[in-house]
């Protein structure tokens, strides 16, 4: 099924290009920083809500998600009451260009124990509708910042010189999986927040800031919690016990 998203190119000049991008394929990496021992913080965040990550599978570990899970809304709809974002670099190659975009990895926490897959499926992932030309940036890359806030509290913050280049993430991934050519969308991994541990919140922030060139990217998502809806004593589990 044909899928594809509105955004807009900044330019360094100021210029604002809204464009309309198909995606055929979207993917989603986990514990791509350059130094392991920086990904063995998160793991142990995750691992502490009781994910159990598939370590027998080299890092960074890929994880193939439906593009019609990708959108630049405001607000997302969500089952449970343990979900949370995590903000991440996105790629968007289009064309014969990428473009470097800022975004969140919405999760469902209790339905990561059983699959990270499914769990990552049932959520969003959210992206901001504004994208910079990787070539614009790629002198400074690793000077530019990755921030997230819940509910107004700053919640992540790091260098994305933590990660590994665009450069490498798009090298591993096409050794390691079989995207297209063209026309798919890389969410590059997140990193623990700043307390360590996973936290739960109704409103999502993030950014992208390049400080040599004073420019950011920013959004903002509101949960809507279905079950929420439904009235005492009608609500469906959202889990059922085997036995």
């Amino acid at each position: 099924m044909p899928f594809s998203f509105d955004a807009e190119i900044l330019s360094t000049d100021g210029t604002a290009t809204p464009r309309r991008f198909p995606v055929d394929r979207m993917y989603n990496m986990g514990s791509a920083t350059r130094d392991a021992q920086v990904a063995v913080h998160h793991q142990k965040e995750v691992a502490d809500a009781g994910v159990k990550i598939a370590f027998d599978i080299p890092a960074p570990r890929i994880y193939p998600i439906t593009p019609q899970a990708l959108t630049t809304g405001s607000s997302i709809e969500v089952h449970g009451t343990r979900t949370s974002g995590e903000v991440e670099i996105v790629l968007v190659v289009t064309g014969d260009e990428v473009l470097v975009g800022v975004g969140s990895d919405h999760t469902d926490r209790d339905l990561e124990r059983v699959s990270i897959v499914y769990s990552k499926q049932t959520c969003p992932n959210i992206l901001a509708p504004r994208l910079w030309r990787l070539s614009e940036i790629a002198d400074h890359w690793d000077q530019c910042i990755l921030e997230s806030w819940v509910d107004g509290r700053l919640y992540q913050q790091t260098p994305t010189g933590t990660f590994l280049s665009p450069e490498d993430l798009l090298k591993v991934l096409r050794e390691r999986a079989n995207p297209p050519e063209t026309d798919f969308v890389l969410y590059a991994g997140t990193i623990v927040a700043l307390d360590g541990r996973l936290d739960y919140g109704q409103e999502w922030s993030f950014r992208l800031y390049d400080p040599v060139l004073d420019r950011e990217i920013t959004h903002t998502y509101r949960l809507e919690q279905l079950m929420a809806e439904m009235v005492d004593g009608y609500r469906v589990p959202l889990t059922v016990e085997a036995g």
